[in-house]
């Protein structure tokens, strides 16, 4: 089967990494899969949600907001705030983004404070939740060790890198990080959440008026942890680089 833009059945989209897109966050990175652009950035809060202080629930905590701008899509995608509520498709999201991401920081570490993960859509193509979970992984690495420099924090709360790439059956086929274009027109759905050593955070599948098999969800599987690979080694080169280079003051 040769798929709509080249690629292999195996292949992520081209990948990169903008950091420092936001000055005023901590850490920020814009995450380029193929046409999808996100950008995620992270800051830090000294103080916890009400509810933690209201059930004596000790440490941090680490939460995400999730947004597609407007020129994002076409036709134009209108605000949240002018529907006067935020999309389910949106709350969705940003709750597996805080999950993902929780599931990789050690928030007793962190102490009472909260960590902010914003993800904002300039460019949807398909994979927009993926992509903003890697890119918002990298941005909360790089966060994490300008916390340290400043003292905020002694050590790093974050215990590795997480990921997420999406899959699924399209002609009968299993295929590996979707644009909009092929998530249109798969049988099955697939996403998959992982860590650098591959543990799963989320593993979610759903047949589109469709049914799978056990060895169809085996071939997503494995397509996605290939990919998820893929992810962290790049997350990985760019902290390497960063490591070399003297810190902004």
């Amino acid at each position: 089967m040769q798929r709509n833009d080249g690629r292999g059945l195996d292949e992520i989209r081209p990948l990169n990494f903008e950091l420092n897109v936001a000055p005023h966050a901590s850490g920020s990175v814009l995450v380029s899969m193929g046409n999808t652009r996100v950008i995620c950035a992270v800051t830090i809060e000294e103080a916890v949600p009400r509810w933690m202080k209201e059930q004596g629930v000790t440490g941090g905590w680490l939460t995400a907001e999730y947004s597609m701008l407007p020129y994002s899509t076409q036709p134009r995608k209108p605000r949240d705030i002018a529907k006067g509520r935020i999309d389910g498709r949106s709350v969705e999201i940003q709750r597996l983004i805080g999950r993902s991401l929780r599931a990789v920081v050690d928030l007793e570490k962190l102490g009472p404070r909260t960590i902010w993960a914003d993800c904002d859509v300039l460019q949807a193509d398909g994979g927009t939740r993926t992509a903003a979970i890697t890119g918002a992984s990298l941005a909360l690495a790089i966060a994490c060790r300008k916390f340290v420099r400043e003292k905020k924090l002694d050590s790093p709360p974050m215990q590795k890198l997480v990921a997420a790439v999406s899959a699924g059956i399209l002609d009968g086929q299993a295929i590996v990080d979707l644009n909009y274009d092929e998530d249109k027109l798969v049988s099955v759905d697939f996403n998959l959440v992982a860590t650098e050593d591959g543990e799963f955070v989320e593993v979610q599948s759903s047949g589109e008026e469709a049914t799978f098999a056990g060895s169809q969800l085996d071939e997503m599987l494995a397509l996605g942890r290939k990919g998820i690979g893929a992810l962290i080694g790049a997350q990985r080169a760019v902290l390497a680089r960063i490591m070399v280079t003297p810190p902004e003051s």
